[in-house]
């Protein structure tokens, strides 16, 4: 298997588990979205208005029902974790490339960056596709599970 198939794989293999774990997640209820703005390719304030738990973080970004980051992401931090992806940029050191309010950008919603992007939008509803009927108008991680993430992102030096 030539290395371009083997990455083609794994990105499908990776869709497949977060559209299809990542789904129970969104049972969370459908509570209104926090109104954001974004300039320069950053959320700079808080959804939530106050810091995300770092430990919390680090359990959606690991949780396979959750945000499930490192079935496309590698994390050193978390090798005692199984089943790293490799099909998109490695998180290591990325407080040291990102401000906070980049990071959460991507987050919430990667495609204001890069439209091109496979990684979901963790905190949109409008504009998505094939949304089953109870999870329309929820987003996958709620405002502070989102700042959970990003306070977890952030030590990641």
């Amino acid at each position: 298997m030539t290395e371009t198939m083997r990455h083609a794989v794994s990105a499908v293999a990776a869709l497949v588990v977060v559209g299809g774990l990542a789904a129970p997640a969104c049972a969370q209820g459908k509570a209104p979205l926090v109104k954001f703005d974004y300039k320069d390719g950053a959320i700079a304030a808080s959804l939530t208005g106050k810091p995300g738990d770092p430990q919390k973080g680090r359990q959606v970004i690991i949780g396979r029902t959750l945000g499930n980051c490192i079935a496309c992401h590698e994390v050193t931090a978390l090798k005692s974790e199984p089943y790293h992806g490799n099909t998109a940029p490695s998180l290591d050191g990325i407080a040291s490339r990102m401000s906070e309010g980049e990071m959460r950008l991507r987050v919430v919603d990667g495609t204001k960056v890069n439209p091109d992007t496979m990684m979901p939008p963790f905190y949109r509803v409008d504009g998505l596709n094939k949304v089953m009927g109870r999870f329309k108008d929820t987003t996958i991680l709620s405002a502070e599970q989102v700042e959970d993430v990003v306070a977890y992102l952030k030590t990641l030096r």
